[in-house]
């Protein structure tokens, strides 16, 4: 039997990421705040853990979905974390999008107790997740990246060394800045393309396969168009995201005047209650 994985935290992605992990032969682990998420994964064969102390002692390598760096402090740091109750050699990876300085804290402290540590966040959404497709951007030692390469690429196709701890981080900020920006830009085309007459789908078929093309007008503008803001992502990760980003532009002392813009934006829509939306709701700014 190959090395188990513990899973915690089987949110919108989590959850089909470790469904992918267990269909590939690993034996899997879950734990998760609100057990009903995880009742999918252990009628099909994952073995159900009731704390992350449990889980960590039972797994030879554990990964992390969760929230917010809070989060990430918590179930890697309390007194029944991750660092204090995973045994010896164990691989520690956190998929979270999350601060570069906190998975640099977290290596260091894994270290420290004989424990191999990863930062490992991704990008894709929903679609990319359930689909086993995931960019995956890593940070740590590279003989770890080697040796979990397997393991990465039941959930991913794209699956990138970046360098030291923390390097898996700054590579998510940068897509996450690139993707802020970019969502202003597809909200307005589709915006336009209405209020000019055109047929808005139609217009798609033009502009997708073009200069133009990205990710979220092939994804998400189609959802825009049929008032579908589900979300594959959340805004009020989105903005901890663009948060974090702006926070180490600061320290590089650089400004990131469209980034700003976009989290005025998204700010707005919390104000109108839409942080449990997708980021494909910023189109109701315009309607």
């Amino acid at each position: 039997m190959g090395k188990s994985v513990g899973f915690i935290g089987l949110g919108v992605m989590g959850n089909s990421m470790a469904g992918h992990i267990m269909n590939n032969g690993y034996p899997l682990h879950v734990f998760t705040r609100t057990k009903s998420k995880a009742d999918e994964l252990i009628e099909k064969g994952a073995s159900w853990k009731s704390s992350v102390r449990g889980l960590a002692s039972e797994s030879d390598i554990i990964i992390t979905m969760v929230g917010y760096p809070r989060d990430i402090e918590e179930v890697y740091f309390s007194e029944d974390g991750i660092i204090n109750h995973a045994k010896s050699g164990s691989f520690l990876i956190d998929m979270t999008t999350s601060k570069p300085s906190l998975a640099k804290k977290i290596y260091e402290e894994a270290k420290s107790k004989a424990l191999i540590a990863i930062d490992a966040p991704v990008s894709g959404g929903d679609i990319g997740a359930k689909n086993g497709k995931l960019a995956i951007m890593a940070g740590g030692d590279k003989s770890a990246f080697d040796e979990l390469l397997p393991l990465f690429q039941t959930m991913g196709e794209n699956i990138q060394y970046q360098g030291p701890a923390g390097s898996g981080q700054h590579t998510k900020m940068c897509n996450q800045i690139a993707i802020a920006a970019g969502m202003i830009g597809v909200a307005e085309a589709m915006v336009y393309a209405e209020k000019s007459g055109l047929d808005p789908e139609n217009v798609l078929k033009s502009i997708t396969t073009g200069a133009a093309g990205s990710w979220s007008l092939s994804n998400l503008a189609p959802r825009m168009l049929n008032g579908d803001f589900e979300p594959g992502f959340y805004i009020k990760h989105f903005l901890k995201d663009i948060g974090i980003a702006l926070e180490e532009a600061e320290l590089m002392g650089e400004k990131m005047p469209g980034l700003e813009l976009a989290e005025s934006l998204y700010q707005k829509l919390v104000e109108l209650g839409e942080e449990n939306s997708g980021t494909q709701a910023i189109y109701k700014l315009w309607k």
